[in-house]
């Protein structure tokens, strides 16, 4: 298990790759860039420091570290950097990129139970989520996503890989490294499952089950102008959950049912799952919530004066 894996870049492409890396780099940049406007704009403005916004500064915060997480192996292939990379370092990223995930997705959950209560329950909002209460919050989702996932990790260290060393994408991912394992994988696959239907499944369905009482309480609301109004508070985060889960079913159905496909679609959706709800939401964010575009056009206008 001393072995090294192939890292997957763009087959058929190798001699674009210094362009095809212009792109990315863009993408890379407009992902750190856009996810600390976010945070700063949130940590400087006053008016800011509010529950709804201190949970988008935990998802900008693991949108950014989402983006590290990969940068140095996609950038590296395509920059002629890496062309492989270690199983202990290949089994470290994957833990960074699935606990992400899972802390992802914990983190709109929280933002779908802030709307449920600012809307259907207005009047408590400041006394139920306080800053004590939100520091609670960020500390069980950190513990849920961190401390849920080294069992299935750790054991990747110890199985044995017999089948070709090549990876299906520019980054590592648990369901990528088992396929190769010539080992008994009954742990890794059913506890593998188990974590995705307690955590990724689950929240899908407790965020469904929070909006559907959302709208509830929205069409009890006599003026139109009122509903139409609390549901816009809702827009965004309605957005960040599409971006998020989207590509995620996308690239659970390639690996699951795909394996005949071109290699080109496992890359693409590998890289659509890794970069689009990173590099979209501060975009969503920015574009619909009305404090921090203001917010962001008064820093803008401060730097170019």
């Amino acid at each position: 298990n001393c072995s090294r894996f192939a890292l997957t870049g763009f087959p058929g492409l190798e001699v674009d790759y210094l362009w095809l890396s212009i792109p990315f780099a863009s993408i890379y940049a407009m992902v750190f860039l856009g996810n600390c406007m976010v945070l700063h704009v949130i940590r400087t403005e006053p008016s800011l420091h509010q529950p709804m916004f201190y949970f988008l500064a935990m998802l900008a915060l693991t949108d950014l570290c989402v983006g590290l997480s990969t940068v140095h192996t996609v950038l590296g292939i395509l920059w002629g950097i890496i062309q492989e990379i270690s199983l202990d370092s290949c089994i470290a990223q994957s833990y960074f990129i699935h606990g992400l995930s899972f802390m992802e997705s914990s983190v709109l959950l929280t933002m779908a139970f802030d709307r449920y209560i600012a809307i259907c329950n207005p009047l408590r909002y400041s006394s139920i989520l306080t800053n004590d209460k939100i520091m609670k919050i960020g500390v069980a989702i950190l513990c849920r996503s961190s401390m849920l996932i080294p069992p299935v990790i750790i054991r990747l260290k110890f199985l044995n890989y017999c089948h070709p060393h090549i990876l299906s994408h520019s980054f590592c991912l648990h369901q990528d490294l088992i396929r190769m394992a010539c080992s008994d994988i009954r742990f890794n696959s059913i506890y593998g499952l188990a974590l995705v239907i307690s955590n990724l499944l689950l929240d899908a369905v407790l965020i469904i089950i929070s909006y559907i009482m959302i709208l509830h309480a929205v069409l009890a609301i006599a003026s139109r102008e009122e509903r139409i109004k609390s549901l816009q508070t809702c827009v965004s985060h309605i957005c960040a959950v599409l971006v998020f889960y989207i590509p995620i079913i996308g690239l659970t159905m390639v690996h699951r049912f795909g394996r005949h496909l071109s290699p080109w679609v496992h890359v693409l959706m590998g890289n659509v799952y890794i970069l689009f709800p990173p590099l979209m939401n501060p975009i969503i964010y920015s574009i619909k919530t009305q404090q921090i575009r203001r917010r962001v056009f008064k820093c803008r206008k401060n730097l170019l004066m």
